[in-house]
This record gives C-alpha cells, structure tokens and sequence, in this order.
C-alpha cells in the first residue's frame, strides 16, 4: 500500500487538451528542444506558429520585467507583420499589473479586457483586440515564491477566440518557454560560479551589445552587396540596396564611436584589481555583506576583509558603497 502511495503521489495529470491539440503541442516540444535551445527569436516565432494553429492568433507578443516598471518586448507580430522590440513603464490598470497581482493567466473575460486596453496598446493602434490569453512566466527563487519575470500574450480581433482548450494549451507553452529561459539562466550562474581566480566575471556589458551589433549589421550589409551581384537586379532594387549598404556602414561607424564616449575611469579602476578582487568587487556591487561574501567564496572573514582593504586602496574610496557604485558604472558600460 506504501508504495502504490508513492507512485500516485507522483503522478502527473495529464493535460486536458485534444488530440489534435495534443499532437501539435508533442511536435512542438520535440522542435523546441531539438532547435531552439539558444536561438530566442527562432523559438518566439515557433511558438507564435504552434498558437496559431491551436486558435485564431491576431496579435502576439512576449515581455519581459525589467526594473521596478518597465517591460522590455523583444518580439511582437500583428497581423502577419513583425512588431519592432520596444519598452514600455507599466501602470497600475494594466495585464502587468494585473499579472503581478495575480500571478496566474489572465482572460479577457475576467474583466471584459478592462486590463488588456488600460496597457500599451500591441498590434494595430485602431483595432482593440476582442479576445487575450496571457500567460504568466515565472523563475525559481531559491527559498522563496517563483520569480514572475515575463509574459507570453496571444491576441484575436474577434471575440470568443479561446476556449478553455486554447488557454491550456498556451499555459503549457509559455510552460515550455519558461523551462528552456530557465535553463539558460542555469547555465549562466553555473559559469559565474567558477573561481574567480580562474574567470573573470561573466557578465554582460555595453561593450557586447555594441560589438554584437556591429557584428550583425556587418551581416546584413553582406546579405545586401550579395544581392547587388545577382544578374537581374532591377536599378530600383540596386539603389536600395546601395542605401541599406550605405546606411549599415554608417551605423557600424556610429555604434564603435559610442564607445569611446564612455568614461575609461570605472574600467580602469576594475582593471586594477586581482581576479580575485574582481570577483569581490562584483558581488559588492550586488550587495553581498562580509558575511555574505566568505559564505560566497569559501573563505574567512579575515581574508575578506583583507581583500576589502586593499580594493579600497587601489580605488582611493573610503566605502564600499562608493566603490560599488563604480563597479556598477563600469559593468554598465
């Protein structure tokens, strides 16, 4: 009896979809985890597919919380076109909020879209969709509630677009979005756990976003001088091509440019630090106490403090918060 206990204790519900749906969505894992572990845009736009052919998908969008109030939206469709990425700070009446306040998929009939048209408005600014599924994405948090950190939207133009079939299937697709995120940010922290002593700190930078961009300009201006070669380019086509040649050189230009307009002084100070005062200097700049920092690296208080002295010195700061400052501008950077 114990042990037919444990087997039931563990068993999964199945989901309450059809089998046609159910068909999609176990295609649908296997392409995900087969082709889009690391290609971001490649699994928002699959995913925009397989919702579409659950149910009427019109407009679709996926956010991210960034900050205390902002949500950054690197991909959006509507009506068959691609949406530009943007950001924008969320109110207090809006599916943010509400999401956040809930944390659970919102509908358009909780509320008859109160919350869906008191946000930014996504697709076409003079059609109000009619109908939303908008499913929450969460991160484990060590020791606490899982972390709301995202959102997956699917939006018709026609009301009673989403049964309660379409709504399980999306939940379980943001559910599969959210494990693959997941996953990476797993793969990310297991990296930054290394010595510091042997990496430096794995972070992101202004530096690599401008060095990725000018890297993906410089392919699409390639694309753009392969296309001019080709035999029957009318001079309509060559001209605009010429333009975007023209344009993505220019941008490359400007892009590196930026950079030197940055203030050397935070990048040196870090450079002058050991790799191990680095690693110190970046968990200041997350807040980490004495405490905190000896749990973190494994050794005594006394040798942290040590450290802490001689980061002092190298910055000519009398704080640790004001040195944690300028870690932050030169991370920032």
């Amino acid at each position: 009896m114990f042990g037919a206990g444990v087997v039931d204790a563990h068993k999964v519900a199945p989901l309450r979809v059809d089998a046609e749906t159910a068909i999609i969505l176990r295609e649908a894992y296997h392409k995900i985890e087969a082709l889009f572990r690391t290609d971001h845009y490649g699994l928002y736009d699959y995913v925009r597919v397989v919702a579409g052919k659950i149910a009427r998908v019109d407009a679709f969008f996926i956010g991210f919380l960034h900050g205390t109030s902002r949500v950054r939206y690197p991909y959006g469709y509507d009506a068959g076109a691609y949406v530009s990425p943007d950001t924008h700070t969320f109110g207090p009446n809006g599916q943010t909020a509400w999401l956040i306040k809930h944390r659970q998929t919102y509908r358009f009939g909780y509320d008859n879209g109160a919350a869906l048209h008191a946000g930014v408005p996504v697709g076409e600014q003079a059609r109000r969709s009619a109908d939303v599924v908008t499913v929450p994405i969460f991160r484990p948090v060590k020791g606490g509630p899982d972390q709301l950190f995202g959102m997956l939207s699917m939006q018709s133009y026609l009301p009673d677009s989403y049964d309660d079939n379409a709504v399980r299937a999306f939940e379980w697709l943001g559910g599969l979005v959210e494990r693959v995120l997941t996953r990476e940010g797993e793969d990310k922290d297991a990296l930054r756990r290394l010595p510091a002593g042997d990496t430096g700190p794995n972070l992101l930078t202004s530096d690599h976003v401008v060095e990725y961009l000018t890297h993906r300009v410089a392919s699409i201006r390639d694309i753009a001088a392969e296309a001019l070669t080709e035999p029957d380019v009318s001079t309509g086509v060559h001209t605009h091509l010429a333009r975007i040649i023209d344009a993505t050189e220019h941008i490359q230009t400007e892009l590196i440019e930026m950079l030197l307009e940055t203030d050397e002084g935070p990048e040196r100070r870090f450079a002058s630090l050991t790799k191990a005062q680095q690693g110190i200097a970046v968990l200041l700049a997350d807040g980490f106490d004495n405490d905190q920092l000896a749990a973190e690296l494994g050794v005594s208080l006394n040798t942290v403090k040590t450290h802490l002295s001689a980061i002092l010195r190298k910055y000519g700061l009398r704080s640790r918060a004001q040195v944690a400052d300028d870690v932050r501008r030169y991370l920032a950077r």
